[in-house]
C-alpha cells in the first residue's frame, strides 16, 4: 500500500536515526558589497582613508616647503653672507696692507685700523661658518683658513717692522704675505663661499619647487571630486538633497585647497623675488667686488715690486674684463635703486681703469714717484680715489639687494605660517564628516 503525502515536502535530508534534525542557521554579519548597506560601508571606508591620506600628503608638502623657506632666510643665507664677507675681508686686508706699504716707513693710521678690522671680521666670520657648518664638505677649507690666517698676519707684522726700520726686506715680507693670501687663503675662502652659496641655491629651489605641491593639489582635487560624486550617489539612492557630513567634508577640502594654493603661490612669489632681485644680484656684485680687490692688489703689488712685471698688469686686465661683464649683469638683475648704484660703480670703475693706463705709461718710463702718487693719492683723478668710490658704490648696491632679499625671504617663510596644522585639522574634519554622514545613512538599514 502506497503512503500519500499530506504536507509540505521535507526541506532537507532526514536526520539519521538517533540524531536531532538539522536546522538551517540564519547568517548575521556585515552586509554584502552588492547591497546598498555594503556599498555605503565601502564608500565610507574609502573616503575616510582618502581624506586622511590627502591630509598627510598636504601636511608633508607644506612641512618641506616651510622648512626650506626657513632654511633660506634663517640659515643658508646668513652662512653664505658670512662666507662672502670673510672672502671680501681677506681680500681687502691684503689690498690695504699693500697700499699702506707704498706710503713709506709709516703707513696711514686709517689703513692700519682698516687692516685690523678686516682681519677681525674675517676671523669672526670663519668662526661663525665653522660653528654653523659642523662636519660638512667644507671642513678641509675651513681648516686651511684657520691654519693659514696666523701665518699671513705674521708675515704682515714682520713686513711692517722691517719697513718701519727702513729695511728693504719689508717689501719682500709684504709680497710673501700677499702670495700666502692669493695662493692659500683666498682659494680656501672662495671654496667655502661657493659651497655655501650652492647650499643657499639648493634650499631656494626646494622652497619654490613645483612637483610635490602640484601632486598635493591634484590629489586634493581628486578628493573633492569623489566627495561630490558621493553626494550625488547618495541623492539618487536615498532621495536626500544633502548629506550633512559629506557636504561638510566637501567644504573643508575646498577651504584647504584654496588656502594651500594661495599660501604656496604667495610664498613662492616672495621667495623667487628674494632670489631673483636679492641674493642673485648681491652674489654678482660680490664677485665684482672680489674682482675689483684683485685688480687693486695687482696694481699695488706692481708698484711694490718696482719690476714692471707684466704678469701683474695682465692679471689687472683680466680682472677688469670680468668687471666689465659682472656690473651690467648685476644691473639687469637688481631693482631700480640697486641699478642706479651699480651705474655709479661702473662710472667709477671706468675712471679707475683710465687712470691705471696713465700710471702704466709712467711705469714704462720708470717715473715711480709720479706713478705712486697717481695710484695711491687721495686727491681727485687718482686711482685710489676712484677705487674707494667703486667700493662704496658696490657696498651700497649689495646692501640694497640684501635688503630686498631679507624682506621677501621673510614674507615667503611667513606665507606658510599655520598652514600645516590647519591642513591636518581640516583633513581630520573631512574624515569625521564622511564617517558621520554615511553612518546616518547606514543606520536607516538596521
Amino acid at each position: 500500500m502506497t503512503a500519500t503525502a499530506t504536507g509540505n515536502p521535507p526541506r532537507g535530508p532526514a536526520a539519521p536515526p538517533g540524531q536531532a534534525p538539522v536546522r538551517r542557521q540564519r547568517r548575521i554579519g556585515l552586509p554584502r558589497a552588492s547591497t546598498t548597506p555594503g556599498k555605503l560601508r565601502l564608500v565610507q571606508a574609502a573616503l575616510v582613508v582618502l581624506c586622511l591620506a590627502w591630509g598627510a600628503l598636504a601636511a608633508l608638502t607644506v612641512s618641506q616647503h616651510a622648512s626650506a623657506a626657513d632654511d633660506v632666510s634663517g640659515r643658508s643665507e646668513p652662512i653664505s653672507l658670512d662666507a662672502r664677507q670673510m672672502y671680501q675681508s681677506l681680500a681687502d686686508a691684503d689690498v690695504t696692507v699693500s697700499t699702506a706699504y707704498l706710503y713709506g716707513r709709516t703707513g696711514p693710521f686709517a689703513d692700519r685700523e682698516r687692516y685690523q678690522s678686516d682681519i677681525a671680521v674675517a676671523a669672526a666670520d670663519l668662526k661663525a661658518v665653522t660653528a654653523a657648518s659642523g662636519t660638512s664638505s667644507i671642513g678641509g677649507s675651513l681648516s686651511t683658513l684657520s691654519a693659514a690666517l696666523p701665518i699671513y698676519t705674521g708675515y704682515v707684522e714682520d713686513g711692517e717692522i722691517y719697513n718701519s726700520l727702513g729695511y728693504p726686506a719689508g717689501g719682500s715680507f709684504i709680497e710673501v704675505a700677499s702670495e700666502e693670501m692669493h695662493l692659500t687663503l683666498l682659494p680656501a675662502a672662495r671654496s667655502v663661499y661657493t659651497q655655501e652659496n650652492a647650499e643657499l641655491t639648493r634650499a631656494s629651489a626646494q622652497a619654490t619647487g613645483l612637483p610635490l605641491a602640484a601632486i598635493a593639489i591634484v590629489v586634493g582635487l581628486v578628493t573633492a571630486f569623489f566627495l561630490f560624486r558621493t553626494q550625488r550617489w547618495l541623492f539618487r539612492r536615498t532621495h536626500r538633497t544633502v548629506n550633512a557630513g559629506v557636504f561638510l567634508a566637501f567644504v573643508a577640502v575646498l577651504a584647504a585647497l584654496i588656502w594651500l594654493v594661495v599660501a604656496f603661490a604667495a610664498g613662492r612669489s616672495d621667495l623667487l623675488q628674494a632670489t631673483g632681485h636679492g641674493s642673485t644680484p648681491a652674489e654678482t656684485l660680490a664677485q665684482a667686488d672680489i674682482e675689483a680687490l684683485q685688480a687693486r692688489g695687482d696694481e699695488t703689488l706692481n708698484l711694490i715690486s718696482r719690476s714692471g712685471d707684466a704678469n701683474f698688469q695682465q692679471d689687472f686686465r683680466a680682472a677688469q674684463s670680468r668687471l666689465d661683464t659682472l656690473l651690467p649683469n648685476a644691473a639687469a638683475q637688481s631693482n631700480t635703486a640697486g641699478a642706479s648704484q651699480i651705474a655709479a660703480a661702473k662710472s667709477a670703475a671706468t675712471s679707475w681703469f683710465t687712470v691705471n693706463r696713465q700710471a702704466q705709461a709712467l711705469d714704462a718710463v720708470f717715473d715711480y714717484g709720479g706713478e705712486t702718487q697717481l695710484e695711491i693719492g687721495s686727491g681727485p683723478g687718482t686711482a685710489g680715489t676712484y677705487f674707494s668710490q667703486l667700493e662704496t658704490d658696490l657696498g651700497a648696491a649689495v646692501n640694497t639687494d640684501q635688503g630686498v632679499f631679507a624682506a621677501n625671504a621673510a614674507a615667503g617663510a611667513d606665507a606658510f605660517t599655520g598652514l600645516e596644522v590647519g591642513l591636518i585639522v581640516l583633513a581630520l574634519l573631512m574624515a569625521a564628516g564622511c564617517a558621520w554622514g554615511l553612518s546616518l545613512r547606514l543606520a536607516e538599514y538596521r
